[in-house]
């Protein structure tokens, strides 16, 4: 008689990593209360919103309501299933890339986002982690010819480039630059070879610097961060708005619901430019405890991704820390000055549903990475610094 393979065990889940659950979950409750903090004025002055001061702490609520128990369900769902998802998601980032530009709602000149289903949907955040999942599965399985530039190197750079390309066309030239520094941690991480990865430093430097010389508005966004008060009333005035915010918060802040520029002084209070809003209402000690909260999330990520026995896991945990810092870092760096403007959100304390859902779900790969560690088969040793 002709013997049967022994059927595959289903592996079982370890312990949620309940100190992220918990930092995630005070990081969203404190976003609420900011939110509503920070956008209630100006909604109850504005028309788009049919003068509604609860508009967008309720859209808030809805949002996190069904994404913090989405980020939950999917910590169950072995991490290893994704990698069957890795081309159905590369496709469907770059068929909704083009479908921005065809479709979508065109604001300041720019088209990045899209209505589907009466819901409004930032397809590069979308494609931020379909681009990282591709990326982790192929640099996994051809670990072994990443050092070469033809095999391993090359096929990665072209999908970084026509995602970051679809991105620029929009234009959106931050979103395309944090993607373009993902895709080279990735690298970095997925084990290429040291002197082509400092040769490619150099050119992404210079195609930086030329993308932002071809386009006048690009140049006056990056130098006015340098003196906003040469244009206060045009590109310097968010972040001088931002300033005076920082400036009255002192150690301890004005007090919560007492910000002076959220009063339709500051534009974008509500999302781009939250993290000013909370130093000027709880200080220099707010916005530091912030700081820490997320300090905290990339640390756990960090030691998820060192510690995972499975390289195509570690890579992606690495992945979803480096996108998440990344977030933290411009956001925050706007607010201080210490980044030129862009539009990104502070994540899960901004408003905004496609960065909350999308973040909350990236937690939930996170976690699950974390439960299923112990389980991992395979004969690939933890990443410990580079695969």
């Amino acid at each position: 008689m002709e013997r049967r393979a022994p059927a595959k065990k289903k592996r079982k889940a370890g312990h949620i990593d309940y100190p992220i659950v918990l930092m995630i979950g005070l990081l969203c409750a404190f976003g609420l209360v900011m939110v509503f903090s920070a956008s209630y004025y100006y909604a109850q002055n504005t028309a788009s919103v049919g003068y509604d001061g609860y508009y967008y702490i309720r859209k808030q609520a809805i949002y996190l309501a069904v994404g913090f128990p989405m980020m939950l369900l999917i910590s169950f769902v072995d991490f290893k299933k994704l990698e069957r998802f890795k081309l159905i998601g590369i496709l469907v980032s770059i068929v909704l890339l083009i479908a921005v530009l065809a479709f979508g709602q065109e604001t300041n000149g720019a088209r990045r986002w899209i209505v589907i289903g009466g819901q409004s949907i930032q397809p590069s955040e979308i494609a931020k982690f379909g681009m990282m999942l591709y990326m982790c599965s192929f640099m996994a399985k051809k670990h072994a010819v990443m050092q070469s530039f033809a095999k391993g190197m090359l096929p990665m750079l072209l999908v970084i480039g026509v995602i970051c390309g679809l991105v620029m066309l929009q234009p959106n030239m931050s979103m395309a630059v944090i993607m373009g520094l993902m895709g080279y941690a990735l690298l970095f991480i997925g084990g290429c070879d040291t002197k082509q990865m400092l040769l490619l430093l150099l050119v992404f430097i210079g195609l930086f610097a030329l993308l932002a010389v071809i386009e006048p508005y690009r140049m006056a966004r990056l130098t006015s961060f340098v003196d906003p008060w040469k244009d206060a009333l045009g590109d310097g005035y968010q972040l001088i708005q931002s300033y005076y915010a920082l400036g009255s918060g002192g150690l301890f802040g004005v007090g919560l619901n007492n910000s002076k520029q959220k009063l339709l002084y500051m534009t974008y209070g509500e999302s781009d430019f939250i993290f000013a809003i909370v130093c000027e209402e709880l200080g220099l000690v707010g916005g530091v405890l912030v700081i820490a909260a997320y300090g905290f999330i990339i640390y756990r990520g960090i030691r998820i991704a060192l510690q995972c026995r499975d390289r195509f896991g570690s890579m992606l945990a690495g992945g979803i820390t480096v996108v998440f810092g990344l977030q933290v870092f411009v956001n925050i760096g706007v607010c201080t000055g210490l980044l030129p403007t862009t539009g990104q959100a502070l994540p899960f304390i901004s408003a905004g549903g496609s960065s909350m859902m999308i973040f909350l779900a990236a937690m939930g790969v996170l976690l699950s990475i974390s439960r299923y560690n112990s389980l991992t088969q395979g004969t690939a040793a933890p990443v410990k610094g580079r695969a």
